[in-house]
């Protein structure tokens, strides 16, 4: 990955304690339902590995909550994460709108993680949250059947969020059943996350484009 300490972290604030917490379920029988939305959600798995995509909803959904780990990686660190039988992204759409997305990890011995969970800002505050992460964790239990399927099921799923997350996640995890299994607390270095920088693999003013006259277009 790019080095943490450049370009990415100018406008940095040092937080004196994020209280980080890895939260668990290791049975799919804990999985407690949340109320339905009052909208149609659909969930479609993205059959196409796309940084992109990825780096894009990243960026829209995280920078409220601080997202900013991935801000230092190139684009070939954004492709080497993507494309991989291992990783699965569900893209979540409402009312023909991006509504959220969630990326799931098939890790060795069953152990299934949760890394991103989220909705855009357009939906946030809406009651959606629950539904999103029931529908995110009964997806992680589904490994080795709907998605992965190399790997083997899961025997573990498991997330982590933090002080610096939106102030109802930890109490939506626990509403469905997800139980701390660890704790820590240290100083970090957030990047400002509005400046959210994209690293295209090219600069596109020197790509070199050709076409017929009649394709150009006044």
């Amino acid at each position: 990955m790019a080095d943490p300490g450049g370009p990415a972290l100018r406008g940095a604030l040092e937080i004196s304690a994020v209280t980080e917490w890895a939260m668990e379920m290791r049975d799919a029988a804990d999985l407690r339902p949340a109320p339905p939305p009052s909208i149609e959600m659909t969930f479609s798995r993205a059959g196409v590995p796309s940084p992109d995509v990825s780096r894009a909803l990243y960026a829209a959904v995280g920078a409220r909550v601080c997202w900013t780990d991935r801000f230092p990686w190139s684009h070939e660190d954004w492709w080497a994460w993507v494309d991989r039988p291992e990783l699965a992204t569900w893209i979540v759409m409402a009312e023909g709108t991006i509504a959220g997305f969630f990326e799931i990890e098939a890790q060795p011995d069953g152990d299934t993680e949760i890394h991103l969970v989220g909705l855009t800002p357009a939906f946030v505050g809406k009651g959606y949250g629950g539904h999103l992460v029931e529908q995110c964790v009964r997806r992680a239990w589904q490994r080795g059947e709907n998605w992965a399927e190399h790997t083997g099921p899961a025997t573990r799923v498991w997330l982590r969020t933090s002080t610096l997350d939106h102030p109802n996640a930890m109490g939506n995890y626990r509403s469905r059943g997800f139980k701390v299994a660890a704790e820590t607390t240290r100083p970090k270095l957030v990047p400002d996350p509005r400046l959210a920088p994209w690293p295209l693999p090219g600069d596109p003013r020197t790509v070199a484009r050709t076409c017929d006259e009649e394709e150009l277009i006044p």
